[in-house]
Protein backbone atom coordinates (compact mmCIF):
# COMPACT_ATOMS: atom_id res chain seq x y z
CA UNK A 1 0.00 0.00 0.00
CA UNK A 2 1.56 3.05 -0.88
CA UNK A 3 2.28 5.34 2.32
CA UNK A 4 0.11 8.47 2.99
CA UNK A 5 1.32 11.68 2.78
CA UNK A 6 0.39 12.37 6.47
CA UNK A 7 2.87 9.31 7.70
CA UNK A 8 5.51 11.30 6.68
CA UNK A 9 5.23 12.67 9.95
CA UNK A 10 7.05 10.19 11.16
CA UNK A 11 9.44 9.77 14.48
CA UNK A 12 12.58 9.64 12.62
CA UNK A 13 11.22 13.10 10.45
CA UNK A 14 10.30 14.47 13.97
CA UNK A 15 13.67 13.55 15.55
CA UNK A 16 15.72 14.74 12.81
CA UNK A 17 13.73 18.12 12.53
CA UNK A 18 14.60 18.40 16.42
CA UNK A 19 18.32 18.03 15.76
CA UNK A 20 18.21 20.67 13.08
CA UNK A 21 16.17 22.99 14.99
CA UNK A 22 18.58 22.36 18.03
CA UNK A 23 21.74 23.70 15.98
CA UNK A 24 20.14 27.28 15.09
CA UNK A 25 18.36 27.03 19.02
CA UNK A 26 19.80 24.81 21.70
CA UNK A 27 16.94 25.38 24.39
CA UNK A 28 14.48 23.89 22.80
CA UNK A 29 12.33 21.92 24.58
CA UNK A 30 11.75 18.36 22.54
CA UNK A 31 9.56 16.96 25.40
CA UNK A 32 7.32 19.48 25.46
CA UNK A 33 7.28 19.43 21.68
CA UNK A 34 6.68 15.79 21.15
CA UNK A 35 4.01 16.05 23.98
CA UNK A 36 2.16 18.75 22.57
CA UNK A 37 2.57 16.89 18.97
CA UNK A 38 1.21 12.86 20.05
CA UNK A 39 -1.92 13.98 21.69
CA UNK A 40 -4.98 11.79 21.82
CA UNK A 41 -6.12 13.57 18.25
CA UNK A 42 -3.00 13.35 16.11
CA UNK A 43 -3.67 9.50 14.78
CA UNK A 44 -6.65 11.17 12.84
CA UNK A 45 -5.41 14.18 11.90
CA UNK A 46 -5.35 14.37 7.78
CA UNK A 47 -2.12 16.32 6.55
CA UNK A 48 -2.88 19.77 5.86
CA UNK A 49 -4.37 19.41 9.97
CA UNK A 50 -0.98 17.91 11.07
CA UNK A 51 0.86 20.90 9.65
CA UNK A 52 -1.50 23.26 11.38
CA UNK A 53 -0.95 21.34 14.71
CA UNK A 54 2.87 21.29 14.08
CA UNK A 55 2.66 25.16 14.09
CA UNK A 56 1.10 25.43 16.93
CA UNK A 57 3.16 22.88 18.98
CA UNK A 58 6.11 25.24 17.28
CA UNK A 59 4.59 28.15 19.26
CA UNK A 60 4.43 26.81 22.24
CA UNK A 61 8.20 25.35 21.78
CA UNK A 62 10.13 28.62 20.15
CA UNK A 63 11.14 31.69 21.50
CA UNK A 64 7.38 33.80 21.94
CA UNK A 65 8.63 37.00 19.81
CA UNK A 66 7.73 36.13 16.55
CA UNK A 67 10.65 38.33 15.12
CA UNK A 68 12.61 35.92 17.26
CA UNK A 69 10.88 32.67 16.43
CA UNK A 70 10.86 33.41 12.51
CA UNK A 71 14.87 34.01 13.21
CA UNK A 72 15.33 30.41 14.39
CA UNK A 73 13.11 29.43 11.72
CA UNK A 74 15.04 31.23 8.60
CA UNK A 75 18.17 30.19 9.96
CA UNK A 76 16.95 26.42 9.46
CA UNK A 77 15.32 26.47 6.56
CA UNK A 78 17.90 25.35 4.10
CA UNK A 79 18.14 22.10 5.82
CA UNK A 80 14.39 22.24 5.61
CA UNK A 81 13.49 21.17 2.31
CA UNK A 82 10.18 19.21 0.74
CA UNK A 83 6.07 19.35 0.89
CA UNK A 84 6.96 18.44 4.99
CA UNK A 85 8.05 21.60 6.38
CA UNK A 86 5.12 23.04 5.33
CA UNK A 87 4.52 23.93 8.33
CA UNK A 88 7.32 26.91 8.08
CA UNK A 89 4.99 29.21 5.79
CA UNK A 90 1.99 28.10 7.75
CA UNK A 91 3.80 29.38 11.21
CA UNK A 92 3.93 32.76 9.16
CA UNK A 93 0.11 32.51 8.15
CA UNK A 94 -0.75 32.25 11.81
CA UNK A 95 1.10 34.30 13.85
CA UNK A 96 2.72 36.83 11.31
CA UNK A 97 -0.47 38.91 9.85
CA UNK A 98 0.40 42.14 11.59
CA UNK A 99 4.31 41.83 10.85
CA UNK A 100 4.31 43.00 7.37
CA UNK A 101 8.09 43.34 6.69
CA UNK A 102 9.04 40.45 8.90
CA UNK A 103 5.89 37.99 7.24
CA UNK A 104 7.02 38.87 3.71
CA UNK A 105 10.89 38.19 4.01
CA UNK A 106 10.13 34.71 5.62
CA UNK A 107 7.06 33.83 2.82
CA UNK A 108 9.68 34.44 -0.09
CA UNK A 109 12.21 32.30 1.38
CA UNK A 110 10.19 29.34 2.63
CA UNK A 111 8.87 28.87 -0.74
CA UNK A 112 11.83 27.95 -1.93
CA UNK A 113 12.09 24.79 0.23
CA UNK A 114 8.54 24.15 0.70
CA UNK A 115 5.59 26.52 -0.85
CA UNK A 116 4.73 29.00 0.48
CA UNK A 117 1.12 29.32 -1.79
CA UNK A 118 -1.29 29.13 1.19
CA UNK A 119 0.26 30.79 3.77
CA UNK A 120 0.13 34.11 1.02
CA UNK A 121 -3.83 33.63 1.13
CA UNK A 122 -4.88 35.30 4.03
CA UNK A 123 -2.62 38.17 3.27
CA UNK A 124 -4.50 38.73 0.52
CA UNK A 125 -7.85 38.44 2.18
CA UNK A 126 -6.44 41.14 4.58
CA UNK A 127 -5.68 43.69 2.21
CA UNK A 128 -5.50 42.17 -1.45
CA UNK A 129 -4.07 45.70 -2.80
CA UNK A 130 -0.95 45.92 -0.91
CA UNK A 131 -0.51 42.15 -1.51
CA UNK A 132 -1.27 41.94 -4.77
CA UNK A 133 1.72 44.84 -5.16
CA UNK A 134 4.05 42.39 -3.25
CA UNK A 135 3.47 39.40 -5.27
CA UNK A 136 3.65 41.37 -8.64
CA UNK A 137 7.50 42.85 -7.08
CA UNK A 138 7.89 39.08 -6.29
CA UNK A 139 6.69 38.12 -10.26
CA UNK A 140 10.26 39.50 -10.81
CA UNK A 141 12.50 37.88 -9.11
CA UNK A 142 15.32 35.86 -10.21
CA UNK A 143 14.36 33.09 -8.21
CA UNK A 144 12.10 30.71 -10.04
CA UNK A 145 10.23 29.61 -6.87
CA UNK A 146 9.17 33.23 -5.63
CA UNK A 147 8.44 33.83 -9.24
CA UNK A 148 5.86 30.70 -8.58
CA UNK A 149 4.77 32.23 -5.41
CA UNK A 150 3.34 35.27 -7.33
CA UNK A 151 1.34 33.25 -9.47
CA UNK A 152 0.18 30.17 -7.33
CA UNK A 153 -0.67 32.39 -3.74
CA UNK A 154 -3.15 34.38 -5.96
CA UNK A 155 -4.78 31.44 -8.01
CA UNK A 156 -8.62 31.88 -7.14
CA UNK A 157 -9.63 27.91 -6.72
CA UNK A 158 -5.97 27.21 -6.00
CA UNK A 159 -6.12 22.73 -4.45
CA UNK A 160 -6.42 22.41 -0.73
CA UNK A 161 -6.67 26.45 0.22
CA UNK A 162 -10.65 28.71 0.57
CA UNK A 163 -11.45 29.80 -2.50
CA UNK A 164 -10.26 33.92 -3.00
CA UNK A 165 -13.70 35.01 -3.52
CA UNK A 166 -13.58 38.54 -4.49
CA UNK A 167 -10.58 37.83 -6.80
CA UNK A 168 -12.89 34.69 -8.28
CA UNK A 169 -15.31 37.36 -9.47
CA UNK A 170 -12.83 39.72 -10.57
CA UNK A 171 -9.68 38.30 -11.40
CA UNK A 172 -8.39 41.46 -13.34
CA UNK A 173 -5.90 42.35 -9.94
CA UNK A 174 -4.13 39.21 -11.23
CA UNK A 175 -3.79 39.79 -14.48
CA UNK A 176 -0.59 41.78 -14.26
CA UNK A 177 1.01 39.39 -12.22
CA UNK A 178 0.55 37.13 -15.40
CA UNK A 179 1.29 39.60 -17.76
CA UNK A 180 4.93 39.42 -16.18
CA UNK A 181 5.61 35.91 -16.70
CA UNK A 182 3.80 34.88 -19.77
CA UNK A 183 7.02 34.32 -21.07
CA UNK A 184 9.05 32.85 -17.94
CA UNK A 185 11.91 30.43 -18.81
CA UNK A 186 11.05 28.34 -15.94
CA UNK A 187 8.06 25.22 -16.94
CA UNK A 188 7.45 25.53 -12.60
CA UNK A 189 6.53 28.99 -13.59
CA UNK A 190 4.56 28.59 -16.40
CA UNK A 191 2.50 25.48 -15.00
CA UNK A 192 0.96 27.88 -12.21
CA UNK A 193 0.69 30.66 -14.78
CA UNK A 194 -1.12 28.04 -16.50
CA UNK A 195 -3.08 27.06 -13.97
CA UNK A 196 -4.32 29.79 -12.54
CA UNK A 197 -5.75 31.17 -15.76
CA UNK A 198 -7.55 27.63 -16.28
CA UNK A 199 -8.67 28.76 -12.79
CA UNK A 200 -10.03 32.03 -14.10
CA UNK A 201 -11.75 30.28 -17.08
CA UNK A 202 -13.67 28.09 -14.98
CA UNK A 203 -15.85 31.60 -14.11
CA UNK A 204 -14.50 33.85 -16.86
CA UNK A 205 -14.26 31.87 -20.28
CA UNK A 206 -14.65 34.92 -22.55
CA UNK A 207 -12.12 36.41 -20.50
CA UNK A 208 -9.64 33.91 -21.11
CA UNK A 209 -10.63 33.40 -24.72
CA UNK A 210 -10.28 37.30 -25.22
CA UNK A 211 -6.49 36.43 -23.52
CA UNK A 212 -5.76 33.35 -26.14
CA UNK A 213 -6.74 35.79 -28.87
CA UNK A 214 -3.87 39.01 -27.62
CA UNK A 215 -1.64 36.45 -26.77
CA UNK A 216 -1.18 33.41 -29.35
CA UNK A 217 1.54 33.51 -31.66
CA UNK A 218 4.03 35.74 -29.75
CA UNK A 219 6.19 33.41 -27.92
CA UNK A 220 6.41 29.40 -27.17
CA UNK A 221 6.54 29.71 -23.50
CA UNK A 222 3.09 31.72 -23.92
CA UNK A 223 1.75 28.90 -26.53
CA UNK A 224 2.41 26.33 -24.17
CA UNK A 225 0.97 28.11 -21.41
CA UNK A 226 -2.54 29.22 -23.39
CA UNK A 227 -2.51 25.72 -24.56
CA UNK A 228 -2.71 24.63 -20.86
CA UNK A 229 -4.76 26.94 -19.35
CA UNK A 230 -7.52 26.41 -22.11
CA UNK A 231 -7.92 22.37 -20.68
CA UNK A 232 -11.09 22.86 -18.90
CA UNK A 233 -12.57 24.69 -21.89
CA UNK A 234 -11.30 22.34 -24.66
CA UNK A 235 -12.74 19.26 -22.41
CA UNK A 236 -16.44 21.12 -22.36
CA UNK A 237 -16.13 21.07 -25.95
CA UNK A 238 -16.00 24.86 -26.23
CA UNK A 239 -16.21 25.45 -30.23
CA UNK A 240 -15.06 28.51 -29.77
CA UNK A 241 -12.28 27.74 -27.93
CA UNK A 242 -11.60 24.81 -30.24
CA UNK A 243 -11.48 27.07 -33.02
CA UNK A 244 -8.82 29.35 -31.11
CA UNK A 245 -6.44 26.46 -31.89
CA UNK A 246 -7.26 24.86 -34.84
CA UNK A 247 -9.80 22.43 -34.13
CA UNK A 248 -12.58 23.33 -36.55
CA UNK A 249 -15.45 21.13 -37.17
CA UNK A 250 -15.18 17.22 -37.05
CA UNK A 251 -18.07 16.81 -39.68
CA UNK A 252 -15.61 15.05 -41.93
CA UNK A 253 -14.52 12.72 -39.44
CA UNK A 254 -16.29 9.43 -38.16
CA UNK A 255 -15.33 6.48 -35.99
CA UNK A 256 -16.27 2.71 -37.10
CA UNK A 257 -15.50 -0.52 -34.96
CA UNK A 258 -15.47 0.71 -32.29
CA UNK A 259 -14.83 -2.07 -30.08
CA UNK A 260 -14.72 -2.71 -26.36
CA UNK A 261 -12.85 -5.53 -24.61
CA UNK A 262 -15.47 -7.02 -22.38
CA UNK A 263 -18.87 -6.11 -21.77
CA UNK A 264 -18.07 -6.13 -18.00
CA UNK A 265 -15.57 -6.09 -15.65
CA UNK A 266 -14.65 -5.94 -11.81
CA UNK A 267 -12.54 -3.24 -9.88
CA UNK A 268 -9.00 -3.41 -10.57
CA UNK A 269 -9.46 -4.45 -14.06
CA UNK A 270 -8.34 -2.94 -17.15
CA UNK A 271 -10.88 -2.30 -19.92
CA UNK A 272 -8.96 -1.90 -23.87
CA UNK A 273 -11.20 -0.19 -26.63
CA UNK A 274 -10.05 0.13 -30.00
CA UNK A 275 -11.42 2.34 -33.07
CA UNK A 276 -10.46 3.52 -36.23
CA UNK A 277 -10.57 7.27 -36.97
CA UNK A 278 -11.96 8.14 -40.53
CA UNK A 279 -10.88 10.84 -42.47
CA UNK A 280 -13.06 11.46 -45.15
CA UNK A 281 -11.64 14.35 -46.24
CA UNK A 282 -9.04 14.42 -48.99
CA UNK A 283 -6.71 16.94 -46.41
CA UNK A 284 -5.32 15.62 -43.26
CA UNK A 285 -6.96 17.35 -39.99
CA UNK A 286 -6.02 18.33 -37.01
CA UNK A 287 -7.86 16.16 -34.38
CA UNK A 288 -7.74 16.63 -31.01
CA UNK A 289 -9.37 12.98 -29.62
CA UNK A 290 -10.43 12.55 -25.96
CA UNK A 291 -12.62 9.46 -24.45
CA UNK A 292 -15.40 10.04 -21.78
CA UNK A 293 -16.39 7.38 -19.31
CA UNK A 294 -19.45 8.36 -17.94
CA UNK A 295 -19.09 7.09 -14.55
CA UNK A 296 -21.84 5.63 -12.07
CA UNK A 297 -21.88 8.10 -9.17
CA UNK A 298 -23.56 7.25 -5.54
CA UNK A 299 -26.94 8.99 -6.30
CA UNK A 300 -27.87 6.65 -9.38
CA UNK A 301 -26.40 8.43 -12.21
CA UNK A 302 -24.06 8.96 -14.50
CA UNK A 303 -21.13 11.74 -14.42
CA UNK A 304 -18.60 12.06 -17.22
CA UNK A 305 -14.87 13.02 -16.93
CA UNK A 306 -12.67 12.94 -20.26
CA UNK A 307 -9.90 11.92 -20.60
CA UNK A 308 -7.00 12.88 -23.23
CA UNK A 309 -6.15 10.08 -25.83
CA UNK A 310 -4.21 12.06 -28.80
CA UNK A 311 -3.45 15.45 -30.21
CA UNK A 312 -2.35 15.90 -33.70
CA UNK A 313 -2.57 15.98 -37.76
CA UNK A 314 -4.25 12.62 -38.98
CA UNK A 315 -4.27 12.33 -42.60
CA UNK A 316 -6.94 11.65 -45.01
CA UNK A 317 -8.45 7.64 -44.64
CA UNK A 318 -8.33 5.35 -41.71
CA UNK A 319 -6.09 5.70 -38.64
CA UNK A 320 -6.58 2.93 -35.87
CA UNK A 321 -6.36 3.44 -31.80
CA UNK A 322 -6.26 1.32 -29.10
CA UNK A 323 -5.80 2.50 -25.44
CA UNK A 324 -6.46 1.09 -22.28
CA UNK A 325 -7.91 2.44 -18.75
CA UNK A 326 -7.80 1.17 -15.72
CA UNK A 327 -10.64 1.16 -13.33
CA UNK A 328 -9.33 1.68 -9.86
CA UNK A 329 -10.32 4.00 -7.05
CA UNK A 330 -8.04 7.10 -6.25
CA UNK A 331 -8.21 9.71 -3.79
CA UNK A 332 -10.30 11.59 -6.07
CA UNK A 333 -12.50 9.11 -7.65
CA UNK A 334 -14.85 6.17 -6.18
CA UNK A 335 -16.19 3.78 -7.91
CA UNK A 336 -19.73 2.69 -8.05
CA UNK A 337 -21.59 -0.50 -9.21
CA UNK A 338 -23.44 -0.35 -12.51
CA UNK A 339 -24.04 0.68 -16.31
CA UNK A 340 -20.94 2.93 -17.17
CA UNK A 341 -21.01 4.21 -20.60
CA UNK A 342 -17.28 4.96 -22.59
CA UNK A 343 -17.66 8.08 -25.61
CA UNK A 344 -15.17 8.86 -28.28
CA UNK A 345 -14.47 12.40 -29.12
CA UNK A 346 -13.49 14.10 -31.51
CA UNK A 347 -12.76 17.83 -31.39
CA UNK A 348 -15.43 17.88 -28.64
CA UNK A 349 -18.16 16.09 -30.73
CA UNK A 350 -19.33 12.54 -29.72
CA UNK A 351 -18.80 10.48 -32.38
CA UNK A 352 -19.38 6.83 -30.95
CA UNK A 353 -20.54 5.43 -27.70
CA UNK A 354 -21.00 2.18 -25.85
CA UNK A 355 -21.65 0.23 -22.37
CA UNK A 356 -20.37 -1.56 -20.26
CA UNK A 357 -21.25 -2.74 -16.43
CA UNK A 358 -18.83 -2.28 -13.40
CA UNK A 359 -18.51 -4.93 -10.37
CA UNK A 360 -17.14 -3.00 -7.10
CA UNK A 361 -17.61 -6.33 -4.91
Amino acid sequence: MAELIKDRYSPSFFNQFIKILKSAYPDFDENQFLTFIYNDEWEQREFKQRIRHITLALRESLPQPYDSSIEILLTIAPQCKGVEYLFFPDFVEVYGLDHWQTSMFALEQFTKYSSSEFAVRPFILKDQSKMMIQMQHWALDEDEHIRRLASEGCRPRLPWAPVLTALKEDPTPILPILETLKEDPSLYVRKSVANNLNDISKDHPNLLKQIVREWRGKHPHTDWILKHASRSLLKKGDVETLQLFGYTSAANIGVQNFTLSCDQLSLGETLTFSFDVINESIESQNLRIEYGIDFMKANGKQARKIFHLSQKTYPSGTTHLTREHVFKNLSTRKHYEGLHGLAILINGEEKAKSEFILRVK
